[in-house]
């Protein structure tokens, strides 16, 4: 009950500070989406620096669009991996929320950006290099059968969509949904701080180094707000260090994934992208730990 005591508190003292930079985040979204995913189209070769600053933008559903474009082939696969890679879903509430400097969560959204930009252009560039870069034409129509996505629809929902109250109540779940996470995640912290012990854990997570950069990544593939909520807090609590944070953050791409095994119909193509993204987070955490590298 002590436990649970302080993890209602903490989380209650975050939910103003939650809800406002959600509310912000919704207004970016509903304000730019139209020219966001614009520029993405026409950005061309320069697609994997493009999608990595874009993608880098506190907006919720980026990483989902990007997937979506490049199931109709519309973005390289370069760009989508520059975007997921970028994300920084649900870091930058968080951070805000728990009052961290400024400096630190733009080391980690640059660093992000960079792998993303760098990661993107060279598969892009290997890709065209072996001649598997597709046929360069779009696939949306194929896209949209698919899915059966009634596009011709689509103008007729649009301002019920993009009212003022929708802004809102979207704020509003997405800080229910995040507090709801940072309440477990809090408690069970809290659970196991106090069976085992700050030192214990400390030292556990310490001497497993590449087991946490490992299992970071892979508590990162989850598509789901608590996977980067989760990473993040640790992070923030000192359980993680840079390596394992970041690989976990790198390879936290919001929902984009998921939209991926959706809309595109190449299952070992979807895989393929999945385990590269994973793998690339984990090389990063790696190399960021044995450099000692800090945020």
């Amino acid at each position: 009950m002590h436990v649970l005591e302080h993890s209602v508190g903490d989380t209650l003292r975050l939910v103003p500070f939650l809800f406002v930079t959600y509310l912000a985040m919704e207004a970016l979204e509903h304000a730019s989406a139209d020219r966001v995913q614009a520029v993405v189209e026409r950005s061309g070769k320069a697609g994997p620096a493009v999608g990595a600053l874009l993608g880098a933008i506190p907006q919720c559903g980026f990483s989902a669009m990007a997937a979506t474009l490049y199931a109709g082939r519309v973005v390289t696969v370069g760009t989508l991996v520059a975007v997921i890679l970028s994300t920084s879903d649900e870091m930058i509430p968080v951070f805000l929320a728990h009052g961290e400097p400024a400096g630190r969560m733009l080391a980690i959204m640059a660093a992000k950006v960079v792998v993303g930009v760098a990661v993107g252009f060279a598969v892009d560039v290997a890709l065209r290099l072996l001649r598997r870069a597709g046929d360069g034409h779009v696939h949306i129509h194929e896209l949209c059968e698919r899915a059966h996505c009634h596009c011709d629809d689509d103008d007729a929902g649009h301002d019920h969509g993009h009212g003022r109250w929708a802004i809102v109540r979207s704020a509003a779940v997405h800080t229910v949904q995040v507090g709801a996470w940072i309440l477990v995640i809090t408690f069970a912290f809290g659970l196991v701080i106090e069976l085992v012990g700050v030192d214990a854990l400390a030292t556990a997570v310490a001497n497993h180094p590449v087991r946490a950069t490992f299992l970071s990544a892979l508590v990162g593939l989850i598509p789901n707000c608590g996977a980067s909520v989760a990473i993040t807090e640790l992070y923030l609590e000192g359980a993680l260090a840079t390596g394992p944070m970041l690989a976990g953050l790198l390879a936290s791409g919001g929902v984009g994934l998921l939209v991926l095994w959706r809309t595109n119909a190449d299952l070992r193509q979807n895989a393929v992208i999945t385990l590269f993204v994973y793998a690339v987070a984990v090389v990063v955490g790696l190399v960021s730990g044995s450099l000692g590298i800090l945020f």
